[in-house]
């Protein structure tokens, strides 16, 4: 069972009681749910150049090992992130009760606070009665073999349970995927749902353990399908962000001009449906992934060990 109580130093306790096994109609839910989640993705990709690619979409499974993980990662985490989120629920208040929405490219007043962040969203615009802030994120995590080099994948594991920590307790909802393409003829492309706000469960935080280095990557099938969850999605601000340590390289032609086009078209595409992008470089290509997105978009994660807190503060951020 799962503690309540989070304890002093931030870290969440667990009870291991004998776990019974899953009830029958439970199974046929997730086996419902994933069943859907592969009917979506395929449709999401069938006008583009991913219509043929074969693709599975999984919902990871966790265990006692994933459990006692999961607490060796957060302990030291949980601390930075409470106190981020400690600073951050206040200002959630003041929103909520304020006139004016911020964050905003255009508006009727001029913040001049916000032009430090040089991200040109320096202007406040009255919000309708009805309306109130909310912010939807969307964690794509690049699941290709060579993240099993340098502490890239401990990192990027350190970095989706800060951010799925910071979101439960922001009220935030929360999308976080893993890819991964040419594990098999059969299946080219695999995506790994662990966490979806459609279906939230408390064993989440658990499958974020089941993030791997495995095959190759298929970028912008990864980055269409995820846009466009968060897109029909009804939250007002909706941030899809990609951890990824290399280029895009996939089976049989998916590399080099051809695979950055089909990324920058995807992005081009989702952002006037309302999404914004940012990648967070953590290997060898970042040159390559900040001419993909931008440098507007682009984060260089220099230092691994700082990444997931500076991960949760640009989340905060959107607030």
């Amino acid at each position: 069972m799962e503690s309540s109580d989070v304890g002093e130093d931030g870290s969440p306790q667990y009870h291991q009681a004998n776990p019974e096994p899953m009830p029958e109609d439970a199974k046929q839910r997730e086996r419902d749910f994933r069943k859907k989640l592969n009917q979506v993705a395929r449709d999401v990709v069938s006008g583009s150049i991913h219509s043929r690619v074969k693709l599975v979409v999984h919902r990871p499974e966790c265990d006692q090992e994933n459990q006692q993980e999961y607490v060796s990662l957060s302990k030291g985490l949980m601390p930075i992130v409470r106190e981020i989120a400690r600073k951050t629920l206040p200002l959630l208040e003041h929103e909520v009760s304020s006139e004016f929405a911020r964050n905003h490219y255009y508006g009727g007043k001029f913040q001049a606070d916000s032009v430090a962040y040089r991200d040109y969203r320096y202007f406040a615009k009255k919000r309708p009665p009805a309306e109130s802030p909310s912010l939807a994120v969307g964690l794509r995590v690049d699941e290709s073999a060579s993240m099993s080099a340098f502490g890239r994948l401990e990192a990027a594991k350190r970095a989706v349970i800060a951010v799925y920590e910071f979101c439960q307790i922001c009220h935030v909802p929360i999308l976080i995927y893993g890819d991964t393409a040419d594990v098999t003829k059969l299946e080219q492309m695999s995506i790994f749902a662990y966490t979806d706000f459609e279906r939230s469960d408390a064993n989440d935080r658990f499958r974020l353990m089941r993030i791997r280095a495995r095959s190759n990557n298929r970028d912008g099938m990864a980055l269409r399908i995820m846009a466009e969850r968060l897109a029909v999605s009804p939250q007002q601000t909706k941030l899809l962000i990609s951890i990824s340590d290399g280029q895009p390289k996939a089976m049989d032609d998916y590399t080099g001009s051809y695979a950055v086009q089909d990324m920058q078209q995807t992005i081009e595409e989702y952002e006037r449906k309302g999404i914004t992008f940012l990648a967070a470089a953590i290997g060898q290509d970042k040159d390559v992934i900040s001419d993909i997105y931008g440098s507007e978009r682009f984060l260089d994660i220099t230092n691994l060990h700082e990444f997931p807190a500076r991960l949760v503060r640009i989340i905060a951020r959107y607030l």
